[in-house]
């Protein structure tokens, strides 16, 4: 028996708190209803908190953070509130092993635009775009049960050109009702971790009450999770034992 997989669900919680059309779509936090949908998709097989930027820390002290296999991200409105100290450390654990799912305008987060290397920008429209998501890589873990391809009734519209290196796993491209297209299922390894970035989710929409968006980012949790103990590589002067050469 395995242990279960260790998830921090962290929020940005401003919009949650300040529009009143996003609590009317997410009465309990976007955080919280993300991390519902974990819990009832993985069931035993994970165990799910959560944290927000206004807690002390932003809720990832590095004690949570050595007890997070896995660690999803929704931001919006405040990326430039994260303490760079924090994004720091959050970096040094994925390079030691955790996972980190971004989702939807996380692109924009301090921690994906570090872990990335570039400017992650896009075009976008929000005016009740229908989405259809198709996959790209059948056989890929992350896009196990997802229906080809996923509707999504209303969303916001992001559009290429998407300013990303070149992902390692392409699983999921978006079309959407102007006819732009998008990548949004992002797969990169960065050290020992393993990063997903995911599109759907803007807050106006009730995107993360829809059960196979809910699959997939459950599928994205096992995924990412660590397969070995989490450890930065360090660098060690190795003295040349010889026995390579020949007598």
């Amino acid at each position: 028996m395995t242990d279960p997989i260790r998830v921090t669900v962290w929020g940005e919680n401003v919009h949650d708190q300040r529009d009143a059309s996003v609590q009317k779509v997410y009465p309990d936090t976007m955080h919280e209803t993300i991390a519902a949908g974990l819990r009832a998709k993985l069931g035993a097989d994970v165990v799910v908190r959560t944290a927000w930027l206004q807690q002390p820390e932003h809720g990832l002290t590095d004690e949570v953070l050595a007890e997070t296999d896995v660690l999803t991200w929704w931001g919006h409105a405040a990326h430039g509130d994260v303490d760079d100290a924090i994004v720091e450390r959050v970096q040094r654990h994925v390079l030691s092993g955790m996972g980190l799912i971004a989702l939807h305008s996380a692109h924009f987060s301090k921690i994906f635009i570090r872990l990335m290397g570039t400017t992650c920008s896009l075009d976008w429209r929000s005016e009740d775009d229908r989405e259809l998501l198709w996959t790209v890589a059948a056989g890929h873990p992350i896009a196990r049960g997802v229906p080809h391809p996923l509707v999504i009734e209303r969303e916001e519209m992001y559009g290429e050109l998407f300013d990303i290196p070149q992902p390692d796993e392409l699983v999921f491209v978006s079309s959407f009702s102007g006819g732009e297209v998008f990548r949004s299922g992002c797969c990169y390894r960065r050290g020992q971790g393993r990063v997903f970035y995911f599109r759907p989710g803007d807050q106006e929409y009730p995107t993360y009450h829809q059960p196979e968006i809910q699959q997939i980012v459950a599928n994205a949790v096992g995924w990412a999770a660590p397969t070995s103990p989490r450890q930065l590589p360090e660098v060690h002067h190795r003295k040349n034992p010889g026995w390579f050469q020949e007598a």
